[in-house]
């Protein structure tokens, strides 16, 4: 006859309390104990060693259409975290800090798909080139120079948490940085002796949709606006808003931020050239 297997009661009866206490224990975790922990583990991250997120439009051939679930050219999107912006809700950010940069390129097929050179915005660069037939900024040697606006913001995400980005305006999307630096340059605020004072760029949040634009060339998408939604003062987390930003823009201007030419160029986005309908 077959023996029966027999349970050890007591094994079971302590792996079972076992995973009660496990339980219990994960359960007790609060928000109390991970501010305790803030920051732990990542000592050694510094600037260097992340990613500033890039935002961009997404265009007809855009390889995130095929990569990201839900993706449509015309939709916003941001490199890093992946969330998605449909064109007519748009984008809320709190602009931080502004760089004029000009970047040297070879054709395309004919460089490594790095920028040959990157140039401060002291440079007489632009004085050497010759505009061709393609709109384009001829240097001597074949090379063509990019004018690029850079502008540093914090972006409010869909959770309303923000977080550090820059958008690259080029080529026929420079007239909405140009646009968007007057806005900014021509903001006064009322102080409390009543004397009108220059806001800071940071002061206010401002929106960003997109819309298709055209030339003889094709049809693209492009920038809309920006429309100014609201100052600091008036929203309920604009103190933390504003830690940030500051913090962002003396991080910017010690030139610890910097754009990945190499990323912009090569991932289809705000330029008419670069993806037509």
């Amino acid at each position: 006859m077959r023996k029966r297997k027999t349970v050890n009661k007591k094994k079971l009866s302590t792996g079972k309390a076992v995973q009660e206490k496990k339980t219990q224990s994960v359960a007790t975790v609060t928000l109390d104990s991970l501010e305790a922990l803030s920051g732990r583990g990542l000592q050694n991250v510094s600037n260097d060693t992340m990613a500033t997120p890039r935002i961009k439009i997404l265009m007809q051939l855009s390889p995130e259409l095929e990569e990201i679930e839900g993706a449509k050219a015309g939709m916003i999107y941001n490199t890093v975290t992946q969330e998605l912006y449909k064109s007519d809700e748009g984008l809320r950010v709190v602009p931080c800090y502004f760089q004029l940069q000009y970047v040297e390129w070879a054709d395309r097929g004919q460089g490594s798909g790095a920028p040959i050179n990157v140039y401060d915005a002291n440079s007489d660069i632009l004085m050497k080139t010759k505009r061709d037939d393609q709109n384009k900024d001829r240097l001597d040697t074949g090379n063509y120079i990019d004018t690029c606006h850079n502008h540093f913001v914090l972006v409010i995400g869909k959770d309303d948490v923000p977080s550090p980005a820059v958008i690259t305006f080029k080529s026929t999307q420079l007239k909405h940085s140009k646009r968007w630096n007057t806005m900014m340059k021509r903001q006064f605020l009322k102080g409390k002796n009543g004397n009108l004072f220059a806001a800071p760029a940071f002061a206010h949040v401002y929106k960003w949709t997109t819309m298709k634009e055209s030339n003889d060339k094709g049809t693209w998408y492009g920038w809309n606006g920006p429309t100014k939604e609201a100052v600091l003062t008036e929203l309920p987390n604009g103190g933390e808003l504003l830690s940030m930003a500051k913090e962002f823009e003396e991080s910017c201007r010690k030139g610890e931020r910097n754009v990945s030419y190499e990323e912009a160029e090569t991932s289809s986005d705000t330029t008419d050239s670069s993806i037509p309908f």
